[in-house]
């Protein structure tokens, strides 16, 4: 047997190689693994992004179907995981619903669908005063024009209102925590846009 100085053998030096060894891989084991992200409807939909300064994770995320045909991938990110619809609605917390398009789409027809969602899920009295902020959604809207196949449109909720972007683009900002509460009610609300989205957005 080959000896190496002060008497050790080679093949101990292996022995303790190999304990090493396993010991790292007994570790990585109990290691946390990178999420990976999620594919629906042929859309990458991460598992993590971020907004600003703050670090958001996939509540959930599902498809927007009109009659047969599939309009839009939407997903929900949160700082804190929740299955509950209130609790998130009424969040001071970053919040961001994601809607990644499947279809080309005028921008006019998604600003009337979220006008719609808006009057089914808001008293009256709190809608008239709502007029200012949904104006200005309309416009907003209206400024992204078109919206094509593959688009992204972020809406980004905080405790003072809710931004708009488009394909990474800031369009708008709406400064009015009643308003982005009603908005984010478009699909997580008592009448949602589509109930098994919903679901999908809440993580169920």
């Amino acid at each position: 047997m080959q000896r190496i100085p002060g008497g050790r053998s080679t093949a101990l030096s292996r022995l303790q190689a190999g304990v090493l060894a396993s010991t790292l891989a007994a570790g990585l084991v109990g290691a946390p693994a990178f999420a990976a992200d999620l594919d629906v409807a042929g859309r990458r939909v991460p598992e993590q992004l971020s907004a600003g300064s703050h670090a958001l994770v996939l509540n959930g995320a599902g498809v927007r179907t009109k009659i047969v045909v599939k309009v839009y991938v939407a997903s929900l990110y949160v700082t804190t995981k929740s299955h509950d619809a209130a609790a998130l609605i009424n969040s001071t917390e970053p919040r961001r619903i994601r809607l990644q398009l499947l279809r080309d789409v005028d921008s006019k027809s998604l600003d009337e669908a979220l006008q719609e969602g808006l009057r089914d899920n808001t008293p009256k009295a709190e809608l008239a005063a709502m007029k200012a902020p949904a104006d200005q959604l309309a416009g907003m809207m209206a400024d992204i024009g078109a919206l094509k196949e593959g688009d992204v449109v972020d809406l980004d909720f905080d405790a003072r209102g809710v931004t708009g972007s488009h394909n990474g683009k800031q369009r708008g900002r709406i400064d009015s925590p009643d308003f982005a509460r009603a908005l984010l009610r478009v699909w997580l609300g008592e009448k949602p846009a589509q109930a098994s989205l919903k679901k999908a957005l809440l993580g169920n």
